[in-house]
């Protein structure tokens, strides 16, 4: 049974990959939501930290809105939305210039979970046309990831999501919770096995002078340095970097022989919503209302209390 499962996951996570390849016509190593779900059971650390900023090293801003109280077993949106400059453009692996690809994560409390398409009304359909939500895993249906997907067509994802019911689910009670949400643009810094993409500032791996530069075959460039002993060494540079040296410069250890080419980020934040018990609302609007006709019959006690006292004066 449980081998069946693990295939099962392992075609649904295929399926989800080659669909967000095709229907993008991008490079899936834009963004790595699908890595998170293979690497990690959970997105969210105890120190409150998103699995996306191992790899997604500059913060971003990231904003969400949703409504401050639902009722249970409801549909409601929850926006993500993930600001850029539209005309910003990151390198790819292969040293190509591209737009930016987005890709968020959205841990609901428990109980919460993506709405079923039979309930999702015409008008958010239309607004997530061509994303693709699904849930983090078989067993936390309540933690939801999409991307990679465009950014320029997507810098807003409305997330629509089922509000739990107390009355069949035990484990939910009438009480505020809170949402955590992630997002990225661009791609990361790191790679998930750890090694560093091209996505980096490249720094000399030695202290010297600098005496020759050149562009090699596949436009990568090498960079040849005579070191402190007097060795002529060479560091290559990827394709797409822009060089910020040039020859007979003198450049130490660690100092940055290229332009920073990262344009991306990731950004985390989270919001609270509150579960409403229906008859708590039924109650405040009795209560609301009976202290509005007791007022009302203060004003006419006092006007007839009024109308007493001028009759008395006449008199």
């Amino acid at each position: 049974m449980k081998t069946l499962r693990r295939i099962m996951k392992f075609i649904m996570i295929s399926l989800v990959f080659i669909s967000s390849s095709l229907t993008l016509s991008v490079k899936i190593s834009q963004a790595y939501p699908i890595y998170a779900q293979q690497a990690y059971t959970n997105p969210r650390a105890a120190n409150g930290r998103l699995a996306c900023a191992n790899c997604h090293l500059a913060e971003k801003p990231v904003q969400i809105e949703s409504p401050k109280a639902v009722l249970p077993n409801k549909v409601f949106e929850a926006a993500v939305k993930i600001p850029y400059a539209k005309d910003a453009k990151q390198i790819l692996g292969n040293g190509q210039l591209s737009g930016l690809n987005v890709g968020a994560v959205v841990i609901l409390p428990e109980g919460f979970k993506l709405a079923p398409n039979n309930l999702i009304s015409k008008e958010i359909q239309q607004k997530n046309k061509g994303v693709y939500i699904s849930p983090y895993s078989s067993t936390q249906d309540n933690i939801l990831v999409v991307g990679p997907i465009a950014g320029d067509t997507h810098q807003e994802i409305n997330f629509p999501i089922l509000s739990p019911d107390p009355a069949t689910n035990k484990k939910v009670n009438f009480l505020k919770y809170p949402i955590y949400v992630g997002a990225n643009r661009g791609r990361g810094q790191i790679y998930p096995t750890g090694e560093k993409s091209n996505n980096n500032i490249v720094t000399s791996s030695y202290g010297g002078q600098i005496v020759d530069i050149q562009t090699l075959d596949k436009g990568e460039t090498s960079v040849t340095i005579i070191n402190s002993s007097g060795k002529e060494v060479n560091q290559t540079i990827p394709k797409g970097l822009s060089l910020v040296v040039s020859k007979k410069d003198n450049i130490k250890l660690d100092q940055p022989l290229t332009k920073d080419p990262n344009v991306g980020g990731f950004g985390q934040t989270d919001v609270e919503i509150v579960l409403q018990d229906p008859t708590r609302i039924i109650g405040f609007i009795f209560f609301a209302f009976s202290v509005l006709l007791t007022q009302i019959f203060f004003v006419i006690k006092k006007k007839q209390f009024e109308k007493v006292q001028a009759a008395e004066l006449k008199f």
